[in-house]
């Protein structure tokens, strides 16, 4: 009798007895076989490169430019604004004493932070604190984290030392580009639990060319994350992605490979539309070698006389004036014909193709591709606010994670100075700066405002919030990129200033009953 033959699987059970998910099954997915990864072991690899690509794509791919825009324009916008809000319960405050203190440090550090001139907040002297959260959103977006230091310079013209040094994050590295251990991984030393206790910083080397990144300099500088006191001296930005993620992934990792590729299509597609309209018509001879060269007198071919026929044909048509766009009909040499060319529609299918990428680039990007590509034509009004809010979903989590944490990262150091020197004076607190300095330095963050396609609908849901008591004054406004207290008092001046000009003042009922009630649009309807 002949024993039956038993296939076995890769976890050593019969084939005809395996069970399971269909994603650890086999059949179509036989072939594919990832190796299990720790988030480090994934990335740190082609870490260098991954980021080389994706600033590549950013200086010279115009969608992936645009990417980068939108992350910035719509967590940041054009200013960064403090909201100081100081735990007073925690620190034994009075609360009226907390708001005038609120008052005075949000005064102290507009004065500081956004100083246009002199740029005090960075150490090259070249960005003011806006402009420092904006790059530091654009180079998350590029290279997946923020990486500044934390100086103590002394410069005419102000007393406070405080400044933030951006670190380019391809310059942090092993030392002497040595191999990952347990304790250093691309660049960062870290005690057992995984967090990180120093930076090993690589200065560039300076040459004729430029700033050269990727060849050992021989000179990287251990900077510790924090002083002895507890004073940040390294900041470090950037959300993980799992246990032990010790450095960020950038944004276009998952769609890099698409870019690329469209960037070559699009690049192919143009020059071959240029091509085909360069001619549009050929002249074709029927003569062969023997008669071409019986006709200028030749008995035997050659390099030369080859040449010499062509300087023939050359010559007949500059006599006789050759034209097409002259209406005049040529005569042509013996033996040729003259051809029309009729370009053919080389971008059949181009524009399918190019949305479809877009689509998925727009995916892997976390925006609209309604934003991406600037592309409007095919949406409803709530088909088009859908899409923008899913993406303000996505850049409030990016505001709140990223910009928002860096920025009370340079706040903290400031205040700690500000306090120290009594730049600003502090009510009685039941804690001091150090033993409670998440309460000292609590504060939220106002960037740009959400985009409003139909202004009018966009108040009056905003109205309606707040009177039903579901909202405030400082989350509406907040939401149009202001600061609530500024519009307060500056409508009590606008107020006063109509009264004593004899003006009567506003009424937001009855600008609300002006407003017209909007019809819903028709392909609404008829969707509804």
């Amino acid at each position: 009798m002949v024993e039956p033959i038993t296939f076995y699987g890769p976890d050593n059970q019969p084939l005809a007895g395996y069970s399971g998910s269909q994603g650890g099954s086999f059949g179509e997915l036989d072939t594919w076989q990832p190796q299990a990864k720790m988030a480090d072991a994934a990335l740190l690899p082609n870490l260098e490169l991954g980021n080389a690509r994706s600033e590549d794509l950013a200086r010279n791919h115009g969608i992936a430019s645009g990417g980068v825009q939108l992350h910035v324009d719509n967590i940041v916008g054009h200013m960064f604004k403090l909201s100081y809000k100081p735990m007073w319960k925690r620190l034994g405050m009075k609360e009226e004493d907390a708001r005038e203190f609120a008052k005075e440090v949000e005064a102290a550090w507009l004065e500081y932070a956004e100083d246009p001139v002199n740029c005090w907040i960075d150490a090259e002297g070249k960005r003011t604190f806006t402009m420092l959260i904006r790059e530091a959103v654009a180079t998350h977006t590029r290279m997946g984290e923020v990486m500044s230091t934390a100086e103590y310079i002394a410069r005419p013209g102000t007393n406070m030392r405080t400044a933030i040094k951006v670190v380019n994050p391809h310059r942090v590295s092993n030392p002497n580009n040595a191999a990952d251990t347990q304790y250093l991984r691309g660049g960062v030393g870290m005690n057992r639990f995984g967090a990180a206790v120093k930076y090993h910083v690589r200065d560039p080397v300076y040459t004729g060319f430029g700033d050269s990144l990727s060849a050992v300099s021989g000179n990287w500088r251990p900077v510790w994350k924090t002083t002895k006191w507890g004073r940040l001296q390294f900041l470090h930005v950037f959300e993980p992605e799992g246990d032990g993620s010790t450095r960020g992934a950038n944004k276009f990792l998952s769609v890099m490979e698409r870019l690329k590729m469209l960037d070559k299509f699009q690049s192919t597609q143009l020059q071959n539309a240029i091509v085909n309209a360069m001619y549009a018509a050929t002249i074709e001879s029927s003569l062969s070698s023997e008669d071409a060269f019986r006709i200028i007198g030749e008995e035997h071919g050659g390099d030369n006389k080859v040449l010499k026929y062509l300087k023939t044909m050359g010559k007949f048509h500059e006599g006789t004036g050759v034209r097409l766009g002259g209406v005049k009909i040529p005569h042509l040499f013996p033996g040729e014909s003259l051809n029309l060319e009729t370009p053919g529609n080389t971008a059949q299918g181009f524009a399918e193709f190019e949305t479809a990428m877009l689509r998925y680039v727009a995916a892997g990007l976390n925006v609209s591709y309604e934003q991406l590509a600037r592309d409007y034509s095919k949406v409803s009004y709530s088909s088009a606010r859908a899409s923008i809010m899913e993406s303000w979903r996505y850049f409030m989590g990016r505001r709140k994670v990223i910009a928002a944490r860096y920025a009370s990262m340079i706040f903290s150091l400031w205040l700690e100075e500000a306090l120290d020197k009594g730049i600003v004076t502090p009510p009685a607190a039941n804690r001091d700066f150090y033993e409670a300095k998440n309460a000292w330095c609590n504060a939220s963050w106002i960037g740009s405002g959400r985009l409003a396609i139909d202004g009018l609908k966009e108040v009056k849901e905003a109205v309606l919030r707040i009177e039903a008591g579901l909202s405030s004054y400082e989350r509406e406004v907040a939401n149009m990129g202001e600061d609530y207290q500024e519009i307060f008092q500056q409508q009590v001046r606008e107020m006063k200033e109509r009264k004593e000009a004899g003006l009567p003042p506003p009424s937001w009922v009855k600008a609300l009953s002006l407003a017209p009630e909007q019809a819903e649009p028709e392909e609404e309807k008829n969707a509804a």
